[in-house]
């Protein structure tokens, strides 16, 4: 299990870089990363988030488990999302728990990118799954959820975390 870096962490701002060894090192990263979102009750992980920078994310979410290296996301529906979002980098103060906050995502994406192994995957998603890929990507940018909402409700999060 590791370390879940929170706000304030540089490497949450810094662009992962890519995977390029699918190797005994990247497979058991992609265990850690899962013990470690388990652990911490969420859905999605990305690289980053545990210190490492490389384009690489796990989810657990709308009852489809799995990770991806090197994902690409396409937009399918465009439609703007408001919904509940949270980020177990974005812990509450006084709980320690993610903050949670209506976060605009697009309605359905596509992610392409490869397993453990190399070889191509291609998952389509809409309602949480689809919010997952999207903020799981934007972790892998260098942003957070926070950087999606509306200047108050950015304020409103951001003065309730450590």
């Amino acid at each position: 299990m590791r370390e879940i870096r929170v706000i304030g962490d540089p490497v949450l701002r810094t662009p992962a870089e890519p995977v390029t060894e699918f190797d005994r090192d990247l497979r058991r990263l992609i265990d850690e990363m899962m013990e470690t979102m388990y652990a911490a009750d969420g859905v999605g992980l990305a690289a980053p988030q545990i210190g490492v920078s490389r384009t690489l994310f796990v989810y657990d979410a709308a009852g489809r488990k799995g990770h991806v290296v090197n994902p690409e996301l396409t937009v399918d529906d465009a439609e703007e999302v408001l919904d509940e979002e949270g980020c177990l980098s974005v812990p509450g103060r006084d709980t320690g728990k993610p903050l949670y906050e209506r976060t605009p995502r697009a309605a359905g994406v596509t992610v392409s990118g490869f397993d453990r192994l190399g070889r191509p995957v291609r998952v389509k998603a809409r309602g949480l799954l689809s919010r997952c890929f999207q903020h799981e990507v934007d972790h892998l940018r260098g942003m957070l959820f926070v950087d999606r909402l509306p200047k108050d409700a950015a304020r409103r999060v951001l003065l309730r975390t450590p």
